[in-house]
C-alpha cells in the first residue's frame, strides 16, 4: 500500500531547508516550532527514513537531499492545480461555446465579446452563427453551452430567458415608391413581388400571412437575398438587426400593421447546470444585452 503524503508537511521541510533551521521555518510560516517539528517527524515515520540530521537540525540527510527536489515539484504541481481549479470554479478560466443568429453575431457580438474577453482574458470562446432553428438544435444536442436566438416552438428541454425585442420591417430598394414611408401596412404590399426568407415565418398566423403563402421566391442565404433586393427584384421582411445599416441601396421601413417583433433571448438546456465559465458568460450577457433597443 502506498504512502499517503500531505502537502503541508512537505512545505515545512522546504521551509526548514530554505531558512536553515526549524526555528526560522516556524517563524516564516507563523507556526509553533513544536507543531512544525511534530509534522516533519510524522512525515519521516511515514517514509521510514529521517529527512534531517539529528544533531544538525537544518541539515538534510542523503535521503532528505533525494526528497527535496521531488517535494518541491509536488508542491508546485499541487499549487498549480489548485490555482487552476479555483480559476475554473470562479469562471475565470475555461472554454465556452456560444451559438447566435447571424444578425446578433455581426451587430452585437463584436463589441460585447471584446468587453467580455477584457474582463475574462483566460476564457476561450467558440462562436457559431447559425439560423434560429439550428441554434436551438445545437443547444439541445449539447454542441454549445448557450444560444442567443428566438425560439420558434416550445421545447421542454430548453430554457429561454428573454433579452430584447427586434422589430420587423419591410426591406426594399431605396428607389422603390414605398421606400420613404415612415411605416407600412401589410395590405400595401399585396401587389409587390415578395421574397421570403428564414425569418418570414414570423408573419405566419398574422394578418400578413398571405405574403408568405404567395411568395415569389424563397432565399435563405442573406448575401443572395440582399443581392436580389439590390437588383430591385422584389421586397422582403427582416428583423431590424438583420438589416445591413451601411447598405446604400436598400431601405428599412417598419411594418405597422401588423406590428411584429422577433423575441431574442438566451437559450440553454433546461435541466443541466452550466460550467462556471459559461455561467460567467451568461451573467455578462444578461447584464449587457438585456433590454437592448434596436
Amino acid at each position: 500500500m502506498g504512502i499517503e503524503l500531505k502537502i503541508q508537511p512537505l512545505r515545512y521541510v522546504l521551509a526548514v531547508w530554505e531558512e536553515g533551521s526549524f526555528h526560522g521555518a516556524a517563524r516564516q510560516l507563523h507556526r509553533s516550532q513544536p507543531a512544525l517539528s511534530m509534522a516533519i517527524r510524522d512525515l519521516e515515520e511515514r517514509l521510514g527514513q529521517p529527512l534531517f540530521e539529528k544533531n544538525l537540525k537544518g541539515q538534510l540527510t542523503p535521503f532528505g537531499e533525494y526528497c527535496l527536489p521531488r517535494f518541491r515539484e509536488l508542491v508546485k504541481q499541487h499549487d498549480r492545480l489548485a490555482n487552476e481549479l479555483q480559476h475554473v470554479a470562479e469562471g475565470q478560466q475555461g472554454r465556452v461555446t456560444l451559438a447566435t443568429v447571424p444578425s446578433v453575431a455581426s451587430r452585437l457580438m463584436p463589441e460585447f465579446l471584446a468587453a467580455f474577453i477584457a474582463e475574462y482574458p483566460n476564457i476561450n470562446i467558440n462562436l457559431h452563427d447559425e439560423n434560429a432553428e439550428f441554434v436551438c438544435r445545437m443547444v439541445a444536442s449539447g454542441e454549445v453551452d448557450l444560444g442567443i436566438s428566438s425560439v420558434w416552438a416550445r421545447d421542454e428541454h430548453l430554457s429561454y430567458t428573454h433579452l430584447f425585442e427586434d422589430n420587423i420591417g419591410v426591406v426594399l430598394h431605396r428607389n422603390h415608391r414605398l421606400a420613404n414611408r415612415d411605416s407600412l401596412q401589410w395590405h400595401e404590399l399585396n401587389a409587390e413581388r415578395f421574397i421570403a426568407n428564414g425569418t418570414s415565418r414570423l408573419l405566419q398566423n398574422t394578418a400578413a400571412a398571405s405574403l408568405v403563402d404567395n411568395n415569389d421566391f424563397y432565399i435563405s442565404n442573406m448575401i443572395s437575398l440582399l443581392a436580389m433586393l439590390e437588383a430591385g427584384s422584389g421586397i422582403t421582411t427582416l428583423p431590424r438587426l438583420a438589416f445591413p445599416v451601411d447598405n446604400q441601396k436598400l431601405s428599412f421601413v417598419p411594418l405597422s400593421d401588423p406590428k411584429l417583433v422577433r423575441q431574442i433571448g438566451i437559450i440553454k438546456l433546461a435541466n443541466r447546470s452550466l460550467s462556471p465559465s459559461a455561467q460567467a458568460l451568461e451573467e455578462v450577457i444578461l447584464k449587457r444585452l438585456k433590454d437592448v433597443t434596436t
